[in-house]
Parts: C-alpha cells; structure tokens; sequence
C-alpha cells in the first residue's frame, strides 16, 4: 500500500506545493491550544485533533495543511484551568498553585486578547491567500475558537480585494450531530478521546481513570472509560466525509461567496 500523501506544508518543496495547490488550492489551518484534558490525555489534545483531522481531510480531498497554532487565545476565558468548576483541583495536580490562572493574570483585558487572537487569525488568512489558495478551512480543535475564526473570516471579507478566498471553519462534532453517535462533542470525554486514540495513537491512557474515587478531573463524565480508536475511526471518517462535500462545494462556487453578506 502506498504511502499517504505528504500534505504538511513546512514540509514540502516548492515544486510540490505548486503541484498541490494546482490540483486543490485549499489550505486547512489547524487552531487550538493547550489545556487541561483530564488526566489520561495530553493537554495538546485541541490542537493535535485538529491538525490530524486537517491532514486525514487533505489527504482525502486535496490540499495542503498549515502548522498547527497553539498559542495567542484568551488565556483567561474558555479554558479548563482558569473557568472549570474543578480548577483548583486541576492546579493541584499540575503542581501550580491556584492563583496561577486568576483573572487579570494575563495583564490585559479579555476585549485585548480577543482582538489580538482575532488579528493573529486574520494574519494567517492574509498569508494564505498571498500564497494562492481559493478556499481557507480554520480546524477548531478547542471549541471556543470557532467563533474567532469566524470573526476573522468577517474581517478578512472586508479587505479590499476581489475576488478573495473564501473561509470557511468547523470543530467537527457539530458536523455530525445527526449521524447516531452516542456521545458527539464532549471536553476529554468519550468523544475527544476515542478522536485522539483513532487520530495519534498511543497518546492517550484510560486506564490512569480506573478504580477513581468520584468523577474525573476537568473531564466530561459520560461513559470515558469506553472510549476506543475504532469508534473514533468512525467518528473521523464521518467528519471527513462531510468537510469534503462542503469544501468540494466551496471550490466549485467561489463566485457565490463574494461580496457584502456572503455566507461563512
């Protein structure tokens, strides 16, 4: 069998971007961070969901794969450490003490860190369409974080150029809510799991939860002790499947997404 495609962009020689891009001008940019996802996961697990999702679409349906960003969402918003009810748990057993994510940490105001994440989104789509992609796909592995793609998706339709690429942004349980999983999005739940044992094996350990006293940390509680690659294999074939109809759709009518009030 042969090998997958390289689709990674760092990754590739000039002459094989052209190629590729020739073949399917799309790019995936994988958005995430880094975060507390219960004591059997990694805490990249957001973001290393999203670039293997990104790479598994590229490879099915053509494209290219940006690097992964990890970093410049509101630290104190959103985020395990800082909002879970369980947080001073959380410290606890990161070995931080719990003023550590207070509010105001951060040393700018939440309004700040939004418009700064949003224009650092807004770069990255800037660059992407001068290296001549026509459809831009933002991979939200940290939930939140799609509603700052889409913000930074409005902005960019705004910049005075036509025709400009068209964006489009997704998490990937939301695309799938009607396809009968049991559990469909989750935070380190059976859902996040299964993806992450499916997505990049050996990363996970179900077995730390075991034998617990009490609900798991800073984790979904639904059923996580099942979770397994071959219900996250079907998870991810679904996602796949649905981003490559809407991005065939998105390459095949560029024209209809121009303009004021087009659709994300």
């Amino acid at each position: 069998m042969a090998e997958p495609r390289e689709v990674r962009y760092e990754r590739l020689r000039p002459a094989q971007i052209v190629e590729a891009r020739q073949a399917a001008p799309v790019v995936y940019v994988p958005i995430g961070t880094l975060e507390w996802h219960g004591e059997h996961n990694p805490v990249g697990l957001d973001t290393l969901k999203a670039h293997a999702l990104a790479v598994r679409c590229a490879q099915r349906s053509g494209g290219l794969v940006f690097p992964p960003l990890y970093y410049g969402e509101s630290r104190e918003y959103m985020l395990m450490e800082a909002n879970a009810l369980d947080r001073d748990r959380i410290a606890r057993k990161m070995g931080l003490p719990e003023e550590s994510f207070q509010p105001g940490y951060m040393l700018t105001t939440h309004l700040e860190h939004v418009l700064s994440y949003q224009r650092l989104l807004l770069h990255i789509l800037m660059e992407a369409r001068s290296l001549g992609f026509k459809v831009i796909v933002l991979v939200a592995g940290h939930y939140p974080l799609i509603d700052h793609a889409r913000a930074a998706a409005s902005l960019f339709q705004q910049l005075p150029w036509r025709p400009h690429p068209v964006v489009w942004a997704f998490s990937g349980y939301e695309l799938v809510r009607d396809c009968g999983f049991d559990v469909c999005g989750d935070h380190a739940g059976k859902w996040e799991t299964s993806l992450l044992m499916a997505l990049d094996p050996g990363l996970t350990d179900v077995g730390i939860l075991e034998g617990r006293d009490g609900p798991p940390i800073g984790a979904s509680d639904n059923g996580i002790l099942e979770s397994n690659a071959e219900f996250g294999e079907r998870a991810v074939a679904a996602i796949v499947e649905r981003v490559e109809a809407k991005v065939r759709h998105l390459l095949e009518n560029v024209d209809r997404y121009q303009g004021h009030g087009a659709p994300l």
